[in-house]
């Protein structure tokens, strides 16, 4: 039976900003789904910071309402770090949509509270097995032209979405799990790959792909925000890392 076919657990998060290691987080999903049986966890959170005007025209959620009906970030972090430690220590797939950012906010956040981190809850101490549909659609078909957003990915992917809907932490999950099931219906190779092998395969994807497109961006005198090799996880403060050197073959459609 295919991976594809067991639990998975998607994530993702709304936040101040796009740095991962001074912004915050302002919501987040969890949705776990098991075929058709699906549940779900969500967290509004009070970030302790003023949410700036252009974050809240994407998320919609003011200073004022993460204040009033927001919960403390340690006790929503806390949370958050336990099921995803507890689902990949499981073997179940952590699906996140740039996961990248996600998971190095998220590992930032705990640093910050004084909490654990993600990875030291893993069984094994690395947070494993993450598919990632952006890594993977990069890989699988690199010289497509266009935006790579969520919503245009879904477009090329034919996964049926309400735009208006985007931007909210549950709605983009559950986006993200429906691309990741049509993605392996055009390459069906995708679902014959062991967790641990395609988890190893999208570290030397996005490091292949982070390295060429940092050298094309600052020869175009770019210097600034280049997009960081490691992956699933980039931390503000190096803390160790592992890489894979095997690269996945293009599966046909």
């Amino acid at each position: 039976m295919s991976w594809l076919d067991e639990t998975m657990v998607g994530f993702d998060t709304e936040t101040t900003g796009i740095s991962t290691a001074t912004d915050r987080i302002v919501t987040a999903a969890l949705i776990t789904r098991t075929g058709a049986e699906v549940s779900q966890r969500t967290w509004l959170i009070d970030p302790g910071v003023e949410i700036p005007a252009r974050a809240t025209e994407v998320h919609g959620i003011t200073t004022e309402q993460a204040r009033s009906e927001g919960v403390q970030p340690a006790d929503a972090l806390d949370e958050i770090a336990a099921l995803l430690a507890a689902a990949l220590s499981a073997g179940h797939p952590v699906i996140a949509f740039n996961a990248q950012y996600d998971l190095s906010i998220l590992e930032e956040e705990l640093n910050r509270h004084g909490l654990p981190s993600l990875s030291s809850r893993v069984e094994g101490g690395h947070i494993r097995p993450v598919v990632d549909p952006l890594v993977l659609d990069r890989h699988l078909d690199r010289w497509r032209k266009g935006k790579r957003k969520l919503i245009d990915m879904c477009a090329t992917y034919e996964v049926s979405v309400v735009a208006d809907d985007l931007h909210a932490a549950d709605a983009d999950v559950l986006a993200t799990l429906d691309l990741v099931q049509a993605m392996a219906r055009r390459y069906p190779a995708l679902g014959e790959v062991a967790l641990t092998d395609l988890h190893d395969q999208q570290v030397s994807a996005h490091r292949d792909w982070a390295v060429k497109f940092a050298a094309w961006l600052t020869s175009k005198g770019t210097t600034d925000d280049l997009p960081r090799p490691d992956w699933p996880v980039a931390l503000a403060v190096e803390r160790g890392r592992e890489s894979s050197q095997e690269v996945f073959e293009q599966p046909r459609a």
